[in-house]
Formats: C-alpha cells, structure tokens, sequence
C-alpha cells in the first residue's frame, strides 16, 4: 500500500506521462530519484515508483526511454475518478439531465464546469437573450451522450492506430465486438453528422465530442477568431432540427401545381 505522499507522487507520475512519450531516461537528480523528461518538460519520480509503474505494466523500459502503455491512462482516470467526483459534488460542477433519445428518456451525468459548452450556455447576445437556444444546448448535449455510449472517444495515448497482429493465413486480429446499444448510438452519431452536413459537423463533433475549446479550434483549422462560435451555433441549429424536425406545413406548395402550363 502507497501511503499519502507516495499516491501523491504515483497521481503525478501518472499525469505527466499521460502526454504519451516516449520519455528519455536520464542520470538521478540530487536526491537519487529518476528523471523522465520530453520537449515539454522533465519530472523527477523515485525509483521505486518508477519500477513499479514498469512491473505494473504501466509503463516499458526500452534502453534508455521509457514507453506508456494504453493501460496507464485507463489507471489514471480509475485513480482520479473518487477525486473528481468529490470535488464536483462538492463545487456543483456535475449535473444530472434528461435527454430524450430514439428509445426514449435517458439520464445523463454532465461536467458544467468542465465542458467547452458551459461558456457558450451563459453567453448573451446584445439583446440579453442566450446566445445558445435551449434546443441547441440540448442538442448538443445529447450528441455528447451518443458519442460517449458509442465508445467513440480517442485513447490516451500517442498511437491510434489499430494494431495487427499476425493470424493463420494473414488475418489480421478481429475488431472487439460492441453491444447492441453501443452500436445503435454510432449509428446515431453518424445521423447527426450527415444532418449536419459536412460544412458544419466538424466543429459540432470538436466542441461536443471532443471538447476543444473555441480558441483551440480556431487555431487548429486556422479560422479567424471568433468565428468557430457562430459555425458551432449554425451547427448547434441543425442538429437541433434533426432531433427535433418542425412540424410540416400543409398547403405551402399547392400554387405550384397549377402554375406551369
């Protein structure tokens, strides 16, 4: 068993390789502890939590740099989750909302503090209205919530790749099976984004999905400043119809039957 300080160290340690290396290994600081460093930064670790992270699998020693494993991220956010959890309970961050879905009402857990879309929820116009509608925030709510019971989310790590393993005739290694539910929510992911169209749907999926911040997106797809917040609301819109279509008015185009000879 770790005690206080060790889990403290052991949280740290796990944090800074979470960027996803590889680090280079180098000669103990003054203290006799373990020096991992990339072109971000170094981090000083005591040996033995070092060698237990490798003995964990966690983390593999490769001559002189150390290599993270897929399992040190899913160690990471297991470790973080009661830590999390208390502080958000704690500072109100985290919220229970109903969506509604294909099958129904769902409850679905939301980090407000955390989430890129709580800044543009209390945004106003000159007016003093929302900037966000009501049905878009909804919407892009429930598109988070698809994407996260679709098991879409990137892996913390630097490769994602699919690895092939080499199979009796050059199969390659079959793709894990999903549930039932797990399935019906890509498919419902996949709606939203042809609903969105493809002009819109990117920045829809960076901002919900993936939860990039407005500033990031901008810098990665090179647009002018403040622009990705009135694409993401064009998007937000369009989602919200797909979920939601209006009523269709009867009679709008019965001029048209009578008006070419």
């Amino acid at each position: 068993m770790l005690d206080r300080r060790e889990r403290m160290a052991w949280t740290a340690l796990l944090r800074f390789v979470s960027r996803g290396g590889p680090f280079t290994l180098g000669p103990p600081d003054a203290q006799g502890r373990e020096t991992l460093s990339d072109a971000k930064g170094k981090h000083a670790v005591a040996r033995a939590l070092l060698a237990r992270a490798i003995s964990c699998g966690l983390l593999t020693r490769r001559g002189g740099q150390i290599l993270v494993r897929p399992e040190a991220a899913a160690h990471l956010r297991r470790q973080l989750a009661p830590q999390e959890e208390a502080f958000a309970a704690q500072h109100g961050a985290r919220e229970r909302l109903e969506i509604a879905t294909e099958d129904g009402r769902a409850t679905v857990t939301v980090n407000r503090a955390e989430s890129p879309l709580a800044l543009l929820s209390r945004l106003k116009e000159k007016s003093g209205g929302p900037f966000l509608p009501e049905e878009a925030c909804a919407a892009a709510t429930r598109l988070h919530a698809d994407f996260t019971r679709g098991g879409l989310q990137p892996r913390l790590t630097m490769d994602y790749s699919p690895r092939m393993e080499s199979r009796p005739g050059g199969a390659g290694a079959a793709a894990p099976e999903i549930s039932d539910s797990a399935m019906a929510a890509r498919l419902r992911v996949a709606a939203a984004i042809e609903a969105i169209g493809p002009e819109l749907s990117g920045v829809a999926l960076d901002v919900c999905c993936f939860e990039k911040g407005l500033e990031t997106v901008e810098r990665e797809r090179q647009w002018p400043a403040r622009s990705a917040k009135l694409l993401l609301r064009a998007a937000l819109l369009a989602l919200a119809r797909h979920y939601q279509p209006p009523p269709r008015r009867r009679g709008a185009h019965r001029w048209q039957a009578g008006a070419q000879d």
